[in-house]
């Protein structure tokens, strides 16, 4: 019979075996995350670093999407709505009057709480992406958690609008790790991120149009994915300015379904 001594002893060097181990996995995982999406931005037309951030290699493996065909003059308008700050319709006025497709990636919260809004993003010709329900950080949550998550949102959006499929996914606060990505991919979705953004989001923080159009226009390049929020006053007002700019340039605005090419 084994003495009490000798469990512990056995115990302790599977302990260590283990904690070796994990040590090994860890060490054999390198760039594995998590990342927080970001990069050194475009300036005059050039590409953004994207490529020198370290993540290139994961996007890539799980077919994400950040950049269009970078020898084409084409853009892709994406806007994240966590919660509603009373800009969305006037941005929807504006997308309509210009024609110009978007996709908008939303919230649990702005499902529930805008309803109304979500149908009209529908019924105007928009994509409505995933966000998340409570736009929580994925890489610190389950597997599982991440598929309810994401379940949530599609099937409010799809019972409350004619869109019955949901395929492009925001990750919260641009956090990802493999993954998190592996799971989405799973679950049927594209990971979208961006090639142009700037600091927009703090509603107590904005400074004006001509801030928001000067910081956009700076940055486009061909195939750019546009990543703006809602919530910003400067972004509602500059919209209309921006995609005229854009045109004026040769620009066209796509509908990330017709991003047939990803540059990475």
């Amino acid at each position: 019979m084994i003495k009490r001594r000798e469990w512990i002893i056995i115990l302790l060097a599977l302990l260590i075996a283990s904690g070796f181990a994990y040590l090994r996995q860890a060490s054999a995982a390198p760039g594995s995350g998590p990342f927080h999406f970001g990069f050194k931005k475009s300036v005059g037309g050039a590409l953004p670093s994207i490529k020198e951030e370290g993540f290139q290699s994961i996007l890539q493996q799980h077919g994400a999407i950040f950049l269009g065909d970078t020898t084409q003059r084409e853009l892709y308008l994406t806007f994240d709505n966590g919660y509603e700050n009373g800009y969305t319709p006037g941005i929807l006025d504006v997308l309509k009057a210009k024609g110009v497709p978007a996709i908008f990636f939303v919230t649990g919260h702005y499902v529930k709480d805008k309803p109304e809004l979500v149908k009209r993003m529908v019924a105007e010709g928009h994509l409505v992406g995933n966000h998340s329900w409570s736009h929580p950080d994925m890489s610190v949550i389950s597997s599982s958690q991440i598929g309810a998550e994401l379940a949530k949102v599609k099937n409010a959006v799809a019972e409350l609008t004619d869109q019955k499929e949901m395929t492009f996914l925001r990750p919260p606060r641009g956090i990802f790790n493999d993954r998190v990505l592996a799971v989405s991919k799973e679950q049927g979705y594209t990971s979208v991120f961006w090639s142009v953004a700037y600091r927009d989001w703090e509603p107590s923080a904005q400074r004006g149009w001509k801030y928001a159009y000067d910081n956009v226009m700076a940055q486009l390049h061909p195939g750019a994915v546009i990543l703006l929020h809602a919530v910003s006053k400067d972004n509602a007002d500059a919209l209309g300015r921006i995609i005229d700019a854009a045109r004026e340039k040769g620009y066209t605005f796509k509908p990330l379904t017709e991003l047939a090419s990803k540059t990475y």
